[in-house]
Formats: C-alpha cells, structure tokens, sequence
C-alpha cells in the first residue's frame, strides 16, 4: 500500500520511513539549513523502488547552476526513470519537469510545475522548485503569484507554513512591494520561527530602501537562524557587507571579505558570484582588491562558460577585478559560442546571453579598455531587459553602480545624475550614494 506524503499529496512510496526521510529534506530545501543530501539517500535506502529521492536530489543539484553538478544529476534521473513503473501522475510530473530543466528548457520546467500546485496546491516540493528557477529566470511576477495562489490552501500549523510565507515575503519584494514584504516576512517569523528565506526578504527591503544600519542590526538579530551549517550562510554575510558598503564602512567590508567571505572559503557557484559581485562593488569605488579577486579566481574553475549568463556575468567581474583582461575576453568569446552553437539554441539561457548577458559583458570590457563612453552606450539600454539575466534587484544594482563609475569615467554626467536622481527617489540618501554624487560632481581634469 502506497502513502501520501504529510500534505495528502498522491505518491507511490510503501515505506512511512521513506516518507519521513524525504520530508526532512523537503524541510532542509526549503530553509536551506543544512544540505538535503543524507536525507534522501536515507530515504532511498527505505524504499529503493521510489522514484521521488531520486528526483530531489537531481532537482537540488540541477539548482546548484554547477555543469559538474549537472552530471551527476543526469544520474538520478536515469535512476527516477527506472523506478517509475508505480509513479503516480504527480510523480511522473515532477520527473517530466526536471527534465525539461536538464535539457535547458527552464520555462517549459515552470510551467509543468506550476500545473502540478493549480492541483496540488500544498505540493511544497513544486513551489520550492519553480520559485528557484523563477528567481533564475527573473519572472518577478511569477514569485509573487505562485506563492499567492497557493497560500490559502496551507494549514497554518504545518511547520513548512512559514517557509512558504517569506517565499511570498520575496515575491512581494521582488514587485517592490515593500511594506506588504516586510510584514509577511516578519509575520512567517512570529512566535520563534525560523525561516531564514524571511530573514532574507526583509533584509531586501531594508536594503532597497536604505536602511542600511537598521538592516544590519536584523541580520545581526537573527544570525543564529541561518549561521554555521546553514546554506544562507554566505549569502547573508554577504547581505551583512552590503548593509556595510552602504554605510561607507570600507573597514568593515574589508573584515567581513576576510572572515567570512574569504575566496578559500566560496565552494559553490552561488557563493562565488557573491564573492564577485561585493568584489566588483569595492572596486568601483576605487578599492584595490586585485588580490582577493585573483584568489577568487584561481579558485573558481573556468569550465562550463555558457552554461549560466548570470554565472557567466559575475565570472568576468572576478576577472576584470583582478585585473585580467585577455582572461575576461576570452570568456566572453567562449559564452559567445557557447550561445549560438545551433545545436544549443533551444537552451533558455542561451537566448539572454545573447540579448542581455553577452552586450553587458561586452560594456564591462568596454569599460576595462578604458572606453567609458563606449560602456555606457553599450550598458546603458539593457537595463529594461536586465531582470532577464535572473538574480534579485539587489544582485542587478551592481548593473547601475556600474553605469555610475562610467558616468563618472567619461563624459555621461548628466546620465549619471539621472540615474542618482531615479535612487534618490527610491530609497533613503546614503553615504554610498554620497560618494557618488560627489564623484559624479568632480571636474574632468580632477577625475582623470
């Protein structure tokens, strides 16, 4: 006799072990407080004839945007396939959806997903699926709406309620929504919850609307939900450095990049592109942080250029920090082929990087050469078709700081101050911006 998982959703596992294992993977996805990975090899271990360990654990890997994480993906889905005799029709589509995603097709991926919770709206599996790959495909309505359609089906007192409360929290301020995201996240994290993703969203608000000292007391306030062994680790000590660099507190940037974000410390795609991104952002202002962005990346393998734009993106600003512009160039030329190989053309990805990630690339190295005009005429109109390239606002601010360095390099100025009049009028004045409007005011002579 098969079970339903603890949701009543349909599933084909005879082993309540099996069952359990698996939803304490489900809970490890979804608050990314440690890797999922012993959980389900658990509940493979339970039942061997099910094909929905199998599945997760392609889908958390798929989700890692690593081509060597990748391969062994492939793994398990040939091993899902071989254990789909008994799959229920929901199974079967979580399989049919994940490999949509292996061929690189991720918006077929979404919509299957998105089928699977019109049906099974406490499917949590589904919704952590395509929130991710919707993050990865900048569709800031769609993690907004998805969440929302399914929210009211949730019981309150299941434990997972409050993961997908801040999944709703990030939708919302995604769509710039900030005080409705500030109270769901704050609201998914009443009564002791942890849910690390609310952290998050909220320290997007704050960071959005700069409140760069009251958002780095709330990371501070809830480091112990997402410290340690937690996947957020990184990302949130990130966030802690922005909340920093907002400040102008290069010091402490600086102390956090050593301790915490040190380049021998990054060992997964998503933690490099942080290491990269902050990087960048102190090199703009004029920092010399060529070393730390060589260690970076040596540490960072230069195998699969193409497989991500937004990866592909954050590679050349490891580069260009470091002060490597034939190694920037050639990854460039590399995406390129990668993206109009015409055996890859159906690849999602590879439609952006030719329309977005593969002309910004080229405006940085515009900019590298010390063509800052030439950047800005190159960078500049992509910004309409930038959430394309995936990643949250925050991430694709360092697109406009950008555009504020070469404003300041050249002779866009008046650009510039449009794009700082537009921040003003978003957030609160902060001694970065300060720093820009002081750069941006300084003659041509004095900025040569």
């Amino acid at each position: 006799m098969s079970f339903p998982d603890r949701r009543g959703n349909p599933g084909s596992s005879c082993a309540p072990a099996a069952l359990d294992a698996a939803e304490c993977a489900l809970r490890r996805l979804l608050s990314r407080d440690d890797s999922p990975l012993p959980d389900l090899e658990a509940a493979a271990a339970a039942d061997p004839a099910w094909p929905m360990p199998h599945l997760m654990r392609a889908g958390f890997l798929h989700a890692m945007l690593d081509p060597e994480a990748d391969a062994e993906a492939v793994t398990h889905l040939a091993l899902a396939a071989e254990r789909m005799a008994r799959a229920t029709p929901r199974e079967r589509a979580h399989g049919q959806a994940l490999q949509a995603l292996h061929e690189g097709r991720w918006e077929a991926a979404c919509r299957i997903w998105d089928r699977l919770l019109i049906d099974h709206p406490c499917d949590a599996l589904a919704l952590h699926c395509v929130h991710h790959w919707d993050e990865v495909r900048g569709d800031a309505a769609a993690l907004r709406q998805r969440p929302a359609r399914v929210l009211p089906a949730w019981d309150e007192a299941d434990p997972l309620y409050p993961h997908v409360l801040a999944l709703y929290a990030w939708g919302l301020q995604e769509n710039n929504l900030h005080p409705q995201a500030e109270e769901v996240g704050r609201r998914a994290l009443a009564g002791g919850a942890s849910a690390p993703w609310a952290v998050h969203a909220v320290a997007h608000v704050m960071e959005m609307q700069g409140r760069y000292e009251e958002g780095s007391a709330w990371l501070r306030q809830h480091q112990p939900s997402w410290d340690a062994r937690s996947r957020w680790a990184h990302h949130l000590w990130w966030h802690k450095a922005l909340f920093r660099l907002e400040a102008m507190d290069i010091a402490g940037v600086l102390r956090l990049l050593d301790t915490h974000l040190a380049p021998a410390t990054l060992h997964t795609t998503a933690s490099r592109v942080d290491g990269a991104a902050l990087l960048w952002r102190l090199h703009l202002i004029g920092e010399d942080i060529a070393a730390h962005a060589a260690a970076l990346v040596e540490a960072w393998p230069e195998t699969g250029a193409g497989h991500c734009a937004f990866v592909d993106l954050h590679h050349v600003l490891a580069l260009l920090a470091a002060g490597l512009l034939p190694r920037a160039e050639a990854w460039v030329a590399q995406c390129a082929m990668r993206a109009l190989a015409l055996e890859d053309l159906h690849r999602s990805n590879h439609a952006v990087a030719r329309e977005v990630a593969l002309p910004l690339m080229r405006g940085l190295l515009a900019h590298a050469r010390g063509d800052a005009d030439g950047a800005v005429a190159q960078i500049y109109p992509l910004r309409g078709p930038l959430p394309r390239l995936g990643g949250s606002q925050v991430q694709r601010d360092l697109v406009d700081q950008t555009l504020l360095a070469a404003a300041a390099d050249g002779s866009e100025r008046a650009l510039g101050q449009a794009l700082l009049n537009e921040r003003g009028m978003a957030r609160q004045a902060t001694p970065l911006t300060r720093h820009w409007v002081e750069r941006l005011a300084l003659p041509s002579e004095e900025r040569a």
